[in-house]
């Protein structure tokens, strides 16, 4: 149910966990849990790197960030930072404005972990080596300076205790 109930509360979730062909590869990270939540709960699908230009399939991307500067990076060396930012901020844009159409509040974001548009709380730390650390991908950096509580794929049990509640009415 993708949508529009006056006076619910709404998700945004990535496109890829409902099993959009928008990954980076050219597939999706379809997740069941996702897909089942999405049929409850009002929504508004996302995928910050299309909404910012970039193609599918693509090459991948992670962040690097020296002395304060974050860039997106990806394996070839390009610098694909001003498609992702344009991406985050178009799809906030549209989602706040969904919101208001809708009259409903943006209750939270669905992501996909370790993604450097979704990824929350952790991502590769930009030598695609696989590696991990701490950190926020750019979407999820403008949600959360939004005041927009962000979870992932991998918070199923927390995404489940704060959905009992009824946001499609």
């Amino acid at each position: 149910m993708d949508a529009g109930r006056k006076g619910a509360s709404m998700f945004l979730i990535s496109a890829c966990l409902l099993g959009k062909n928008c990954k980076y590869d050219g597939g999706n990270n379809e997740t069941q849990w996702v897909v089942d939540f999405s049929l409850t709960h009002s929504f508004l699908p996302v995928c910050p790197e299309m909404a910012g230009g970039l193609e599918t399939p693509r090459h991948p991307c992670e962040i690097v960030e020296k002395n304060g500067v974050v860039r997106v990076i990806n394996d070839i060396g390009e610098d694909v930072t001003e498609a992702f930012e344009k991406g985050a901020d178009d799809l906030i844009q549209a989602a706040q404005i969904a919101a208001m159409i809708r009259g409903q509040t943006i209750e939270g974001a669905i992501l996909k972990s370790r993604s450097p548009s979704c990824g929350g709380g952790e991502i590769y730390d930009g030598t695609f080596t696989h590696t991990l650390i701490q950190g926020d991908g750019i979407f999820v950096r403008r949600l959360r300076r939004a005041g927009i509580t962000v979870y992932t794929e991998n918070d199923e049990r927390q995404v489940h205790l704060i959905g009992r509640h009824d946001f499609t009415k």
